[in-house]
C-alpha cells in the first residue's frame, strides 16, 4: 500500500465516522427539540419519521458521494504531481455537480429560492477548500497510523490547523445561517423550525467537537 493509498483510507474511515456520530447526534436533537405540547402526540411522529428516511437515504448516501469525490479529486491531482491552476479548476468543474448532487443544500432546498444560488456558490468553496485539504494529507509520506498523526505531519502547529479547520466552519456557518433567516428555502412540508434548530445546534457541537479535538491532537 502507497503512502497515498494509506492516507485514503485513513481519511475515508474518519469522514464516515464523523458523518455517523453527526447523524446519531442529530436523531437524539430531535427529541429534545420536539416539545409540542398538544400536538406532540400528531406532529412528533411525522418529524421523527421524515429524519429518519432522510437520515438513512438522503444524508447518508449524499455525504458517503461528497467523501468520495472529494478525496478521489485530491489523490487525482496528488498522483498527477504538480498541477496548474487552470487544471485545478478543471477538475473542480468535472466534479462539482457529482459533489453538489450528495449536498443537503442541493437536495433539500428549493432551486427556484433565489438564495439558493448563493448555497450554491457555498457549496462549490466548501468543495474547493476541501480538496485543497485533502491534497495536503494524501502528500503525507511520514509514518503514521491514524488522523492525529496525520494531521500533526501535515499541519505542524496546532494554529495551522485550526487556521486550515475554521475556513471550512465559516463557510459552513454561511450556509446554515441563510437557512435560518428563510427557512422558506427548504422543500420541506413540516417542522422547519424544530429541523432547523436541530441543523444549527448539531453544528454548534461539531464544531465544538472539532476544536476541541485539536487540544487532544497537539496534547
Amino acid at each position: 500500500m502507497t503512502h497515498v493509498e494509506r492516507n485514503y483510507q485513513i481519511l475515508e474511515d474518519t469522514m464516515i465516522s464523523i458523518m455517523e456520530n453527526r447523524l446519531e447526534f442529530g436523531n437524539e436533537l430531535i427529541d429534545t427539540e420536539l416539545n409540542l405540547g398538544a400536538l406532540d402526540f400528531i406532529v412528533k411522529p411525522i418529524i421523527k419519521a421524515f429524519y429518519k428516511y432522510w437520515q438513512n437515504n438522503d444524508a447518508k448516501t449524499g455525504t458517503l458521494i461528497q467523501i468520495k469525490t472529494t478525496l478521489d479529486c485530491g489523490k487525482q491531482i496528488v498522483l498527477n504531481g504538480t498541477i496548474s491552476n487552470d487544471t485545478f479548476d478543471l477538475i473542480v468543474e468535472q466534479n462539482f455537480i457529482k459533489y453538489l448532487k450528495g449536498d443537503q443544500i442541493y437536495r433539500q432546498c428549493s432551486k427556484n429560492h433565489e438564495n439558493f444560488s448563493i448555497l450554491k456558490e457555498l457549496s462549490k468553496e466548501i468543495f474547493i477548500n476541501r480538496i485543497k485539504e485533502s491534497i495536503i494529507l494524501l502528500q503525507i509520506k511520514e509514518d503514521v497510523n491514524d488522523y492525529h498523526g496525520l494531521i500533526r505531519a501535515a499541519f505542524k502547529t496546532k494554529r495551522e490547523a485550526y487556521e486550515t479547520l475554521i475556513k471550512q466552519i465559516d463557510l459552513t456557518d454561511q450556509c446554515i445561517k441563510i437557512v435560518e433567516e428563510d427557512p422558506q428555502i427548504l422543500k420541506l412540508p413540516v417542522g422547519r423550525t424544530i429541523l432547523i434548530k436541530t441543523l444549527r445546534k448539531g453544528f454548534d457541537q461539531t464544531r465544538k467537537e472539532f476544536i476541541d479535538n485539536l487540544d487532544i491532537i497537539y496534547q
